[in-house]
């Protein structure tokens, strides 16, 4: 995939994370959903890192209540991705993430996120089926 398409996807795809989030009631900045793809570029460049694309988010009437969104680097996710961004969660305190994948988790990720499922809970979306 090229560069110029590959910073596009990105560009949509963060755009329609943030838009979702907002309409779950997450404190959402209209300057963000509404970023130029100029801007995106200002602030990620022509090849964003997927860590710099990471969004952490608090609930509008509760701020108590946050959640993050990860952009795993590997194509293909398994249990060691997995562990890390829960790792990362216990640690500051948060309790919901979505993960914007590439490509399908692997059936031992999948097995991880039921394990994590009482006190983590994570919602997997694909590229393209995020992508507006």
């Amino acid at each position: 995939m090229a560069l110029d398409e590959q910073t596009n996807k990105f560009f949509r795809i963060r755009r329609t994370v943030l838009q979702m989030l907002n309409d779950r009631d997450y404190l959402v900045g209209d300057f963000e959903i509404n970023t130029t793809k100029e801007q995106f570029l200002d602030k990620f460049g022509e090849d964003p890192k997927k860590e710099d694309l990471v969004i952490n988010k608090t609930k509008r009437n509760s701020p108590s209540e946050q959640i993050f969104v990860f952009f795993p680097e590997d194509a293909k996710v398994g249990v060691k991705t997995i562990k890390t961004y829960v790792e990362r969660m216990k640690s500051e305190g948060v309790f919901r993430a979505i993960l914007v994948v590439q490509q399908a988790l692997t059936p031992f990720a999948k097995q991880s996120l039921q394990e994590f499922s009482g006190k983590f809970h994570l919602e997997v979306f694909q590229v393209g089926r995020v992508a507006c």
